[in-house]
C-alpha cells in the first residue's frame, strides 16, 4: 500500500455554468478561492432543574460567501454576469464548480456550489508608484455546496 500524501492546493479551476453551459476557459483561472465553509447554527434549551449544562440543538446550516480573486480579465463572461447584476439588476443564479486536480490534471475533488449570485465586485487600487497586476475580487453568495470525489 502506497503512502498517502495530501493534495497540493494550488492546482484547481473554477467552472461557472452560465446560460446552461460552462463559461470560457479563461474564466476558470483564479488566483485564490475562499469561502467553501459550512457550519451549523445552534439553539440552546435549558431544562428545568438541570443546572450543569444546557441542550444545544442544530437549527440550520450556514454557508460562507465565496470570494474569488484573479488578475483582471478583459472579455469575461463571468464579469458580464456580474455587470448584469450590478448595473441592470438582472440577478440570474449560476452553479459553480471548484475542481481540485492532481499533477496530471485529473480531478480529485469537486465542490458543486449551487445557486450562486453576485454579491460584491472590487478592483484593486491603481498606483503609479508600483508595478503590480490589477486584481479583481468577486464575492458570491450561494445556497449550499456538495462534494464529489473523483476516485
Amino acid at each position: 500500500m502506497a503512502d498517502y500524501y495530501p493534495p497540493w492546493g494550488f492546482y484547481y479551476k473554477v467552472e461557472f455554468m452560465l446560460g446552461g453551459g460552462p463559461a470560457p476557459t479563461n474564466d476558470a483561472r483564479f488566483q485564490t478561492v475562499s469561502g467553501l465553509s459550512v457550519e451549523y447554527d445552534y439553539e440552546s434549551f435549558k431544562e428545568g432543574g438541570e443546572n450543569r449544562f444546557e441542550h444545544k440543538l442544530p437549527i440550520r446550516t450556514k454557508y460562507a460567501d465565496m470570494v474569488l480573486k484573479r488578475g483582471m480579465l478583459m472579455g469575461s463572461a463571468v464579469l458580464d454576469w456580474f455587470t448584469a447584476a450590478f448595473r441592470d439588476r438582472q440577478f440570474s443564479a449560476a452553479d459553480v464548480n471548484v475542481i481540485l486536480m492532481n499533477e496530471k490534471g485529473d480531478p480529485l475533488r469537486t465542490w458543486n456550489v449551487a445557486h450562486a449570485i453576485p454579491k460584491k465586485w472590487l478592483v484593486s487600487d491603481f498606483n503609479a508608484n508600483e508595478s503590480s497586476v490589477v486584481v479583481e475580487t468577486m464575492e458570491l453568495t450561494y445556497r449550499y455546496f456538495s462534494l464529489q470525489d473523483s476516485t
